[in-house]
């Protein structure tokens, strides 16, 4: 069981995540002592989204191709309407979070965050939630959608909006101390 302190967690993002939802996770996880890198598809910053308008940018630390599995115990997938719907489309994106479901690592996705689930195909008989726009696409896709802040199914971790932040963050950590977590492959 790693402790959080010696934990290393990815950021998977582009351009219009919801602000706090990349923020909060990436700045809570690193005050509790893990290594936080962000990943974007080209390496650059990208800005997010915030009540309506284009809002801060955040720094990448590497672009997706140089994202490896073996180098993170857990994968952190932010949404914003924009953001995971533009993921669902870059092919490498979708197969880095099915490498990180078939080696066990620890997956959170929030609010429209799980889209990026679903198109990797990893929703299928597991406890979810999302915001409530989506929840047809995850029922669609098998998955057993529930209204909760924080639902977990063998260390896939999803919240439904930034209100739920705190239980979300809460629960990685406690999937991470867990260790690698046994599931079928995608």
């Amino acid at each position: 069981m790693p402790n959080i302190t010696e934990a290393r967690i990815l950021v998977l993002s582009t351009n219009g995540f919801e602000q706090s939802e990349l923020e909060v996770p990436r700045d809570q996880l690193r005050a509790k002592g893990a290594t936080v890198h962000v990943a974007t598809p080209d390496g650059k910053a990208v800005k997010g989204w915030d009540d309506g308008n284009w809002g801060r940018e955040a720094e990448a630390d590497l672009a997706l191709s140089a994202a490896k599995v073996s180098d993170y115990d857990a994968l952190v997938l932010p949404g914003g309407q924009i953001n995971p719907d533009i993921l669902r489309t870059i092919p490498e994106a979708v197969a880095l979070v099915k490498e990180f479901h078939n080696a066990g690592k620890v997956i959170g996705a929030i609010c429209h965050g799980p889209w990026m689930l679903v198109e990797a195909g990893i929703v299928k008989d597991r406890a979810v939630t999302s915001y409530p726009s989506i929840k047809t696409d995850v029922i669609n896709a098998g998955g057993k959608w529930e209204d909760s802040e924080v639902a977990c199914d063998k260390g896939i971790v999803t919240s439904r909006n930034p209100g739920d932040l705190d239980a979300f963050v809460g629960k990685i950590v406690e999937e991470i101390q867990e260790g690698t977590h046994n599931r079928q492959a995608a």
